[in-house]
């Protein structure tokens, strides 16, 4: 018995299954598809769940300094118009699923009429009449308890210069330390509100915004104050002076700080990895801001 071949019969060979090639185009189209959802998933996170935020002054010292890196959360007093990371949509009244902060929250504000980040702690709700005597705050009448503590030694760096020459706010507190480095001896009172939240501020002697009000916060707005009572421009401070302006409307809230992920003191070279490394603050990666 013989085997016949294609060839012998006269047929041509089957051809191999040949791979359909893919176009060029198709395929870079599908990349870009999935880089877009992509962008728009951490978009959508960094604008409705939480975001980094930088501390760019020292308006919040001693919790907060600057070169800082913190988490804000987006969703609990719900989302308004400043919200999104960008803030393309031009001021909206009102919250979706809006919740009022509670005293001594630490929150982002977008201050009326920029498009800018500020942080500062909640100090009076809407009802509250709020009321400032030679630093001693007043909440509905009642002062804040405040009690003098042992003061902060603050290491000079870049990022916390303790002021200057030409800048003697804080360049007089200088001192050196026992290891021989420089520090910022910063005077500390601590404030405890009546819901019990407690935190420190920082007290460097008379300033024109020790004294204010009696001020009745309006519905639907929050006093809003800095940490670093003598430098802070918050709601004892007049817009023009680049303040708050007074009490600030609730949409403007942007988010509530959590936590601190790094601290920076400004050293670091940006071409340089190893001077990312030495430029970490040691102990205040992991700090909540929720207690303080």
């Amino acid at each position: 018995m013989t085997e016949t071949t294609p060839e012998a019969n006269g047929e041509a060979p089957a051809a191999p299954p040949t791979e359909k090639k893919e176009d060029k185009g198709s395929a870079l189209w599908r990349e870009i598809k999935g880089l877009l959802w992509v962008l728009l998933a951490v978009l959508a996170f960094h604008s409705f769940i939480a975001k980094p935020f930088y501390i760019p002054s020292e308006s919040m010292m001693p919790g907060l300094l600057t070169g800082d890196r913190l988490v804000v959360s987006k969703y609990p007093y719900g989302w308004s118009w400043v919200s999104p990371s960008f803030h393309v949509i031009g001021p909206m009244p009102g919250r979706l699923f809006g919740r009022l902060p509670e005293r001594g929250d630490i929150v982002i504000v977008t201050p009326p009429g920029t498009r800018t980040d500020y942080i500062k702690r909640v100090i009076g709700l809407p009802g509250d009449t709020v009321r400032m005597v030679d630093g001693q705050l007043f909440i509905n009448g009642q002062p804040i308890k405040r009690q003098v503590e042992s003061p902060d030694l603050i290491p000079i760096d870049i990022n916390s210069p303790c002021g200057s020459p030409t800048d003697p706010a804080l360049y007089d507190f200088r001192v050196q330390g026992a290891d021989g480095k420089m520090y910022c001896r910063v005077p500390i009172v601590r404030e405890t509100m009546p819901n019990g939240r407690t935190y420190e501020t920082v007290e460097l002697g008379r300033s024109s915004e020790d004294n204010f009000g009696p001020v009745t916060v309006p519905a639907g707005k929050l006093w809003l104050m800095g940490d670093n009572r003598d430098d802070s421009a918050d709601s004892r401070v007049p817009e023009w002076q680049g303040g708050l302006g007074g009490p600030v409307p609730v949409e403007n809230i942007g988010g509530r700080a959590e936590f601190i992920t790094f601290s920076l003191d400004g050293s670091t070279v940006w071409w340089n990895p190893i001077t990312w490394i030495e430029a970490l603050r040691h102990g205040r990666a992991g700090r909540s801001l929720r207690n303080s």
